[in-house]
């Protein structure tokens, strides 16, 4: 009796590098996702494909973040055109991913959110006060970047672009938050230091801005030294992002799925 033919899955059908990085992507969707930072299904966090072909992942339009996995990922083009299934992603999240993608090397991870706090912060003339250490880990990484309304104009990637020059931190006035990283890892704790900075400063004006604290001179430049790219990059590919991998397979593995 002859059998049906079993359909290839998604992982029959890519590299074992990409599926580790499919892995690693999910994992920070549903991180996004435990801590509260999503925004029903309306942001987005992509990783670069290894490969000539310049394609990249990010989340299918419909999925919450705590439902992604490693193979509902959606693998893009350049143009924005699904490579393996058809597939809907969100236009927003392609201007803006594909833009830092293909004008950075060292963007292996782009990470989006619309958090309160983010966005309360990228709303503030002043942007990110260096009143507490995860300020100041993040503001030596900061740029900032005018809101031009919902990003669906291909033109803005020029300009988002160049204000995000060779940083790997960006506020997004009136809109959010951005990190860049060389893995999703290092990505994901970026996005932690700003996130947390941005919560931090929202509770420290509550008591007035008179009556802040400033560091003493030379210390946010001191930070910057002690937390040098290649340092935190070490300390988030060998130390927090196994640790967060291990939450997650600890409160629902199927990520990797």
């Amino acid at each position: 009796m002859a059998t049906a033919t079993q359909e290839p899955t998604i992982r029959d059908q890519v590299s074992a590098e990409e599926w580790a990085i499919r892995v690693d992507l999910a994992a920070a969707y549903r991180l996004v996702a435990l801590y509260g930072w999503d925004d029903l299904i309306f942001t987005h966090l992509s990783a670069r494909v290894p490969g000539p072909d310049h394609h990249f992942l990010i989340n299918p339009y419909h999925l919450m973040f705590e439902e992604i996995t490693a193979s509902s990922l959606v693998k893009i083009d350049p143009a924005g055109k699904p490579v393996l299934a058809p597939a809907m992603v969100n236009a927003a999240g392609f201007v803006i991913h594909s833009a830092v993608h293909m004008a950075r090397d060292d963007a292996k991870a782009v990470l989006h959110l619309h958090t309160p706090y983010g966005q309360a912060v990228s709303a503030m003339d002043f942007g990110l006060l260096p009143h507490t250490q995860t300020a100041m880990i993040a503001a030596h990484e900061l740029a900032y970047h005018d809101y031009e309304g919902i990003a669906t104009d291909m033109e803005e990637r020029e300009r988002l672009v160049a204000d995000l020059g060779a940083k790997t931190v960006m506020l997004l006035r009136n809109h959010g938050t951005l990190t860049v990283g060389e893995t999703v890892g290092h990505a994901f704790l970026r996005m932690y230091f700003l996130e947390r900075a941005c919560e931090a400063q929202v509770h420290m004006l509550s008591a007035g801005r008179e009556h802040l604290n400033t560091p003493p001179q030379g210390t946010p430049e001191k930070v910057a030294v002690q937390t040098h790219p290649s340092i935190t990059r070490a300390g988030a590919d060998m130390l927090a992002w196994p640790a967060l991998l291990r939450k997650l397979d600890r409160i629902d593995p199927s990520f990797r799925e």
